[in-house]
């Protein structure tokens, strides 16, 4: 059964367009399908295996029984390989917190939302594992001993071996299953760990009024310790949580799973410590085998983030694993990652302009990048009945889209845009300007820049920041 039939399933409605979404980490596909006048749309999901997305849908399931925020899900096939379930829109938390995440200063506003974040992590940790048969988990069924060495040994061959670092791997292996013995003495045997809980995987939700998280691809997780999520989400490589800012949102977690549980904070901090430790070698060994084996390039450049992190907790490091943390120390200390710097991720600007005004002022130093004159396409412009809106405006869009002239023009834009971005990207540049001109700037460069804005945003996941010069309208579409 197609996606487009589910939806039809699932709404009553055909099927119409059907956009594929990005899904860095996985070998799932994602699509968003709207119905033909785009006024429904839903998540369609095609999987590659079937025990994943059963394991998913059972979850999914009995979470919304509990009350807890997911997506529900609406229509599945008969063989479990596609489902679609119900749209939360496009703002991850990850985008939400961005100016926090650059700058290390976050605002009330985004702090508000990871307090929401974390007492909803305590709730669903704990109701989801109520009455829920842990068997249907995909790969595993609880955080085991196996679980544990898989990840040891993910950080050892996947990325440590792959530094060229010489190091006694009998040595090593010791303090490994020194650190797996601490990792499973832990209280919580009945807890629901969501094993991947960071901030692309929760979605920020608005319920009457209010926003809130919703949780999101939570398929890999299992029973095991409440400790783990909370060192995966709140040490992110890219998460740029400063020491004071993860303690209070440590306290605001415990506050509320001791609605729940008996808490002890002092057992509590001493350890997440262990976990911290463990969860960051388990990320480099995840991002050594996406970037140095797969080639995503997206993992790659998340390396210098959590090198910087694990220099961090060595400096205060306990000495449970004095040869490790000798290994780990002379591993951060190497040519390739002490030389390079955590890099800034690349920003593309956008400009509309009018020609009578000139050719917008490049501020980054970098010698302006792309401008496009749109002049060549029919201009809505010269009739007096458009003269009070712009290219952001309906009527004036239907113009250019019924007239047609613009669609080869921003195709041929787009290709020789995309070719800059992708090497701009590989190559660690920061800042790319691309610029739409016009008799007044006002109708057909400002519709080019919204487009062109959008498709750099949707297919590359940069921050792009969209400047209409003369209609002084300034707006940032976020990191993705």
């Amino acid at each position: 059964m197609t996606l487009s039939e589910l939806f039809t399933i699932a709404t009553g409605k055909p099927a119409g367009e059907q956009v594929a979404l990005t899904a860095s980490g996985s070998n799932r596909r994602y699509y968003r399908i709207y119905n033909e006048d785009k006024s429904v749309s839903l998540i369609g999901v095609e999987g590659t295996s079937h025990d994943e997305n059963h394991a998913f849908l059972t979850m999914a399931a009995h979470f919304a029984k509990q009350g807890l925020s997911v997506p529900r899900v609406l229509a599945v096939s008969d063989d479990e390989m596609a489902y679609v379930q119900e749209d939360l829109g496009d703002t991850l938390l990850f985008n939400y917190i961005a100016e926090g995440r650059k700058t290390g200063v976050f605002c009330e506003s985004e702090k508000t939302m990871l307090r929401k974040t974390m007492r909803a992590l305590a709730q669903f940790q704990v109701k989801a594992a109520e009455d829920f048969d842990f068997n249907v988990c995909y790969p595993q069924p609880e955080f085991n001993l196996r679980s544990i060495r898989w990840d040891l040994n993910y950080f050892k061959y996947c990325f440590l071996k792959a530094t060229g670092l010489d190091f006694q791997e009998d040595k090593l292996e010791n303090e490994f299953e020194r650190l797996a013995y601490i990792l499973l003495q832990q209280k919580e045997k009945n807890a629901f760990m969501y094993r991947d809980f960071q901030s692309r995987n929760v979605m920020v939700v608005e319920r009457q009024g209010e926003l809130l998280p919703y949780f999101i691809d939570f398929q890999g997780g299992r029973r095991g310790p409440i400790y783990y999520d909370v060192a995966s989400f709140l040490w992110q490589a890219k998460a740029n949580f400063h020491d004071e800012l993860r303690h209070e949102l440590i306290e605001e977690y415990l506050d509320e799973l001791a609605k729940y549980m008996p808490v002890d904070k002092q057992e509590f901090y001493a350890t997440l410590r262990h976990f911290v430790l463990f969860r960051t070698m388990q990320v480099l060994g995840a991002y050594g085998f996406r970037g140095y084996f797969e080639k995503k390039p997206h993992f790659l450049q998340s390396i210098p983030f959590a090198i910087e992190n694990l220099r961090r907790l060595l400096k205060d490091a306990a000495d449970d694993y004095p040869y490790l943390i000798e290994v780990l120390h002379e591993m951060t200390e190497m040519k390739q990652f002490k030389e390079v710097s955590v890099r800034k991720p690349l920003v593309v600007k956008v400009y509309s302009f009018s020609f009578k005004k000139g050719i917008p002022a490049d501020d980054s130093g970098n010698g302006g990048g792309f401008v496009f004159d749109c002049r060549a396409v029919n201009n809505p412009g010269k009739y007096e009945r458009y003269n009070h809106v712009t290219g952001m405006d309906e009527p004036v869009i239907k113009f250019l889209e019924d007239d047609g002239e613009i669609f080869p023009f921003l195709d041929a834009a787009y290709r020789l845009v995309d070719a800059s971005v992708k090497r701009y990207k590989d190559r660690g540049f920061t800042s790319l300007m691309v610029s739409f001109g016009c008799t007044g700037g006002q109708h057909r460069s400002v519709y080019a820049a919204e487009k062109m804005a959008e498709h750099i945003n949707e297919k590359f996941g940069v921050e792009v920041r969209l400047i209409h010069r003369e209609q002084n309208v300034e707006r940032t579409l976020p990191e993705r």
